[in-house]
């Protein structure tokens, strides 16, 4: 059975909430980048749930990863008569103007998944941001590939003592994609290892276009030069997979023909993977308490109170900031979270 995630994700507080916050007559409004991203799925899920649980009401619509039609659904939310946003945005760039239209309509709106710059969640009192520290999950992603060569010297095909890496990462110009693949390859290193990038590119966390830059470098390279990759999110990661099950790697049958994959969102088919041992490792990117909480500050705010931890159940950080921790997952724990 999954545990619940706050009760092993330190900075997020344990808290039952009051009856105070029974939302019969809010109703929220909230857009999401697009509705085939597997990870912002399990997030709006988990917001549906969430406002179930308060008694509130919430319309998501697919922007399909379009900011135009982003745009002209929050107006199309404000004219509805919504009492609050929540919103995945299409372009971080484009927040600004977003979180101007509900200052000019006096409504609380809820960034997520994607983090505004602060000038942003400064320009408007009722601006909020829900989501995770990018560095959190490059950091973990880097020390799984280290741990992995550290128990396992032999994974070191060519016994030259260097890891040689492919880099697959999401969309370019995105926050999450620069960290993740920034702090996974500081962790690597700060972990004492030699590492050598030999291919890197974006498939903006996409598995078909995953799986391509994987067969293409596996054409570059060879699959004897590939000793690890390491990928932005798991769909990516599940991708490359295939293309190394279609070089007789990664079948979960031979111990002998694995080269270590690591992702980030522990989505229900990556944790399949590293049940299977076709995947080293990811970590949790967490869908259930990112959806809680958006819906959460939604509520409080749109009933005119203030947005603190006791009244969210949630860390609240410079009076804007909610950070779900990141936690790391592999064989030894995989389990916890199915």
């Amino acid at each position: 059975m999954k545990k619940t995630i706050t009760a092993i994700a330190a900075g997020v507080l344990l808290a039952t909430m009051s009856s105070s916050m029974a939302a019969d007559n809010v109703l929220i409004g909230s857009c999401i980048y697009k509705f085939d991203d597997t990870f912002m799925t399990g997030v709006r899920n988990n917001m549906e749930v969430a406002a179930k649980d308060l008694g509130a009401e919430i319309e998501l619509v697919d922007s399909q990863n379009r900011q135009p039609l982003q745009n002209d659904q929050v107006d199309t939310f404000i004219t509805k008569g919504v009492n609050a946003l929540v919103v995945n945005p299409v372009d971080r760039s484009a927040a600004g103007p977003l979180a101007k239209k509900a200052k000019d309509e006096n409504l609380p709106i809820i960034f997520i998944n994607r983090e505004p710059v602060r000038e942003v969640l400064d320009s408007w009192d009722k601006s909020y941001y829900v989501g995770a520290k990018a560095e959190e999950s490059g950091t973990i992603a880097g020390q799984l590939i280290a741990d992995y060569f550290k128990a396992n010297p032999a994974a070191d095909k060519n016994g030259d003592g260097v890891i040689q890496y492919i880099l697959i990462k999401g969309e370019q110009g995105h926050q999450d994609a620069t960290l993740r693949s920034e702090y996974c390859v500081k962790a690597m290193k700060d972990a004492g290892m030699k590492i050598e990038e030999i291919g890197s590119d974006n498939a903006n966390w996409d598995k078909v276009l995953g799986h391509d830059k994987m067969k293409n470098f596996i054409t570059a390279k060879g699959i004897d030069a590939i000793e690890a990759v390491l990928a932005n999110n798991d769909d990516m990661a599940l991708g490359a997979i295939e293309a190394l099950k279609s070089e007789g790697y990664n079948t979960g049958k031979d111990p002998k023909k694995f080269i270590p994959v690591v992702g980030v969102d522990a989505t229900a088919p990556a944790l399949q993977a590293i049940g299977a041992g076709q995947m080293l490792g990811t970590s949790l990117n967490d869908a259930k308490n990112q959806g809680t909480a958006a819906v959460r500050i939604a509520v409080k705010a749109a009933q005119g109170e203030a947005i603190t931890d006791e009244s969210i159940g949630y860390k609240v950080t410079d009076g804007k900031y909610v950070w779900i921790p990141y936690v790391r997952v592999d064989a030894t724990n995989y389990k916890d979270f199915m």
